[in-house]
């Protein structure tokens, strides 16, 4: 998909070392000809993320500080994106937190603060970030929104509890911010992606048996690469999914679509 996206910039928020999913994005990104501007939320994370960046064809324009939960980062990270990049053509949102203790045991022990948490950070960012890169979409003459789920957000899965909340609210706010930005030609869409080995995939109680249910019963018999939502990410970031949008993409060796 080399230059698919050659002269497009956007912003990537998410990325939290060389196994995650943003940044397999990222790369897809990178080798399609985009230019990104990077997030991160501690220096510690800062440090790792420098060292990928210096990995890509081109350097991402800035590293940009963003805790999600507040407001005046959130402000400074997508203008701080805008003015490095000369604008945004396309937003990545692969941000998810709850308590570890929320991720195991019973849902309905989950705590109020738990459960606020988790929403918060996992499914009004994006439409805390949707807000404030509308703008810059709209002086570009639109732009691409992804964000990232998973299937907990259709079906009860014990131990991911309270994020399967989350990403409910999330794939439903993706349907609305994408009627809302539909007559500006931005369009909004999810990746549901299927289990893989990332850092956090590790706090998810019984997740190595998710592992393995999905490898046995996805009619492809296998689980999924990072490299594949990242192409999968590419096509709806990219203009070959021009008619694409409120879509909820299944990058999941066809598991969801299983009885069991």
């Amino acid at each position: 998909m080399s230059g698919l996206m050659d002269g497009k910039v956007g912003l990537v928020v998410g990325v939290a070392n060389k196994r995650s999913i943003a940044w397999a994005v990222t790369r897809a990104l990178d080798e399609a000809g985009a230019t990104v501007a990077l997030t991160y939320q501690n220096e510690r994370i800062e440090a790792g993320l420098r060292k990928l960046g210096d990995s890509l064809t081109t350097p991402p324009a800035a590293y940009l500080p963003l805790d999600v939960t507040d407001d005046a980062q959130l402000d400074s990270a997508v203008a701080g994106a805008a003015d490095a990049l000369g604008g945004i053509d396309f937003l990545v949102h692969a941000v998810a937190f709850a308590n570890p203790d929320d991720l195991g045991g019973r849902y309905v022990d989950t705590a109020r603060e738990g459960f606020m948490l988790a929403l918060d950070v996992s499914a009004y960012s994006l439409t805390a970030l949707t807000q404030r890169v509308e703008p810059h979409m709209v002086a570009r003459g639109g732009g691409s929104i992804i964000t990232l789920s998973y299937l907990a957000a259709e079906r009860a899965v014990p131990g991911y509890n309270v994020m399967g909340i989350a990403k409910s609210a999330l794939e439903s706010s993706v349907r609305l911010l994408a009627w809302d930005l539909g007559e500006s030609n931005i369009r909004v869409n999810a990746v549901s992606a299927g289990p893989v080995r990332t850092l956090a995939a590790k706090g998810v109680s019984g997740f190595t048996e998710m592992l393995d249910v999905a490898a046995e019963r996805s009619p492809l018999r296998r689980l999924i690469a990072v490299e594949e939502v990242g192409d999968a990410s590419m096509y709806l970031l990219s203009s070959i999914s021009s008619a694409v949008t409120g879509e909820v993409l299944h990058v999941d060796a066809g598991y969801h679509a299983m009885a069991t």
